[in-house]
C-alpha cells in the first residue's frame, strides 16, 4: 500500500512538472509561432526573393537543429538543465520583438535575427526534451510528449490568431503592421521567462522524477542509425511553412491578412494530431509516426497544384497531421530507447541530422520553386514516402534488438 501511494505521488508530481513545461511551451510558441506565421509575407514586403526565404528557413533549421549535437553533449556533461533553458529561451524569444525595428533599408538584419532566434532554440531544445523525458517514465513517453505538444500547439494556435488580430487592426500587407505585431509578441516572450523562473524554483532537481531503469540501446546501435536515416528522409521532403506562406502570398490564393489565420488553424490540427499519434505511440510504437508520415506525404500535391481554397484546406490538413506527429513522436522514440545518462547526446544527434536534412531539402525546394512546381511536389512526396518505408524498418529493427537483450 505504501509503495502504491509513493508511486501515485511521483506520478502526480511528474504531471505537475509536465504541466509547467507545457505552459512554458505554450507561451514560447505563442511568441515564435506567431512570428513565424508572418515571416513569409513579411520578407516578401521587405523585397526578399523566394530563394532567400527558403534558404533562411533552411539555414534557420540547420542552426536550430545542427548545434544540438554540441548543446546535447554539454548538457549530458554538465547536467545544467535549467541554465541552458534560461539562456536558450532568452535568445530564442527576445530576438522576435527586435524585428519591429527592422526596415527595408536594413532587411538583412531581419534575416540575421531570424537565425539568432533559431540559435536560441538549439541551446534550449535538448534540455527541454530531456526534462520532459524525466516525467515520461511515470506517464509513458508518447503520452508525456503528447501532453506537452498539445499545450505547445495551443500557443502555436493562439499566437498566429493574435497576430491575425493585430494585422486586421493595423493593416495586413504593410511593413508597419508586421512591425507592430512583432513588438506585441515581446510581451509573451517576457512572460515565458517568468514562468521558467517559477518552474526552476519549484523543481530544482527534475531528474529525480525518473526512478525506473529501462533497457536502452547504444548510440552506435543499428536501430538508432536506421531511425536517423528515416527522419532525415522525412525532414528533406517536408516543406517549411515560410515557403508555403510565400507561395500563398505570391499566387494570391488568399488575402495576406488571412495567412496567420490559416497557420493558426493548422496549429490546432497539429495539437490534435500530436495527442492522437503520441498516445498511439505507447501502443504501436514507431508505426504511429509512419502512418502520419504517409498522410503528410501528399500535402504538397494539394498545396501547390490547385490554387483553390478547398485544395489549400486539404493540403494544410495533411501538412499539420505530419507536423503534429513529428513534434510528439520523434522525441518519444529517444525517451523510449535511450538511458537518461546519454539522452542529451541522442537528442542532439537526432536533431542535428534532422536539421541538416531540413536545410538541404529547403535549399533544393527553394531553388526548384521558380523553375518547376512539379519538381517541388515530386521531391516532397518521394522523400516522405521513402521515410515511411524506413520508419517501418526502424520498428522491426527495434523489436529484434529488444528480443536479443
Amino acid at each position: 500500500m505504501k509503495e502504491r501511494k509513493t508511486s501515485s505521488a511521483f506520478s502526480s508530481r511528474a504531471l505537475v512538472f509536465l504541466l509547467f513545461m507545457g505552459l512554458i511551451s505554450l507561451l514560447s510558441d505563442f511568441t515564435h509561432e506567431g512570428a513565424r506565421s508572418i515571416y513569409g509575407p513579411y520578407l516578401n514586403t521587405l523585397g526578399v526573393s523566394a530563394f532567400l526565404v527558403a534558404l533562411i528557413a533552411g539555414m534557420g533549421e540547420l542552426l536550430g537543429y545542427g548545434l544540438r549535437v554540441l548543446t546535447g553533449f554539454i548538457l549530458d556533461k554538465t547536467k545544467k538543465y535549467w541554465t541552458m533553458m534560461f539562456v536558450g529561451y532568452a535568445i530564442n524569444l527576445l530576438a522576435i520583438p527586435l524585428l519591429a525595428l527592422v526596415g527595408t533599408d536594413i532587411w538583412a538584419v531581419a534575416l540575421v535575427l531570424m537565425l539568432v532566434e533559431r540559435l536560441g532554440k538549439s541551446i534550449r531544445a535538448p534540455a527541454k526534451s530531456v526534462l520532459t523525458s524525466f516525467a515520461s517514465s511515470k506517464l509513458g513517453p508518447g503520452k508525456a510528449f503528447a501532453i506537452q505538444e498539445v499545450m505547445d500547439q495551443i500557443g502555436a494556435f493562439l499566437g498566429p490568431l493574435f497576430v491575425f488580430g493585430i494585422l486586421t487592426v493595423y493593416g495586413a500587407g504593410s511593413l508597419s503592421g508586421y512591425q507592430i505585431a512583432f513588438g506585441y509578441l515581446g510581451i509573451f516572450a517576457v512572460m515565458t521567462l517568468v514562468v521558467l523562473l517559477v518552474s526552476r524554483l519549484k523543481f530544482p532537481t527534475p531528474e529525480k522524477l525518473e526512478t525506473s531503469v529501462k533497457p536502452s540501446v547504444k548510440l552506435t546501435s543499428k536501430v538508432f542509425y536506421v531511425y536517423l536515416f528515416a527522419i532525415m528522409l522525412l525532414a528533406f521532403g517536408f516543406i517549411d511553412f515560410p515557403v508555403i506562406s510565400f507561395h500563398f502570398d505570391k499566387v494570391g490564393i488568399i488575402n495576406a491578412a488571412y495567412i496567420p489565420l490559416v497557420y493558426a488553424i493548422a496549429m490546432g490540427v497539429d495539437a490534435v494530431s500530436a495527442f492522437v499519434f503520441g498516445t498511439l505511440y505507447d501502443k504501436i510504437g514507431v508505426k504511429s509516426l509512419a502512418i502520419a508520415t504517409f498522410i503528410s506525404a501528399f500535402a504538397a500535391i494539394f498545396l501547390f497544384i490547385w490554387p483553390t481554397i478547398w485544395s489549400l484546406a486539404i493540403g494544410m490538413l495533411f501538412w499539420a497531421i505530419g507536423m503534429g506527429a513529428q513534434e510528439s513522436v520523434l522525441k518519444s522514440v529517444i525517451a523510449s530507447i535511450m538511458g537518461k545518462e546519454k539522452r542529451g547526446r541522442a537528442y542532439g544527434i537526432m536533431n542535428a541530422m534532422f536539421g541538416l536534412s531540413w536545410f538541404l531539402g529547403s535549399m533544393v525546394i527553394g531553388a526548384l520553386y521558380d523553375v518547376s512546381i512539379w519538381a517541388v511536389i515530386a521531391i516532397s512526396v518521394t522523400f516522405q514516402l521513402a521515410s515511411f518505408a524506413a520508419l517501418i524498418w526502424t520498428e522491426r529493427a527495434y523489436k529484434k534488438e529488444r528480443l536479443a537483450q
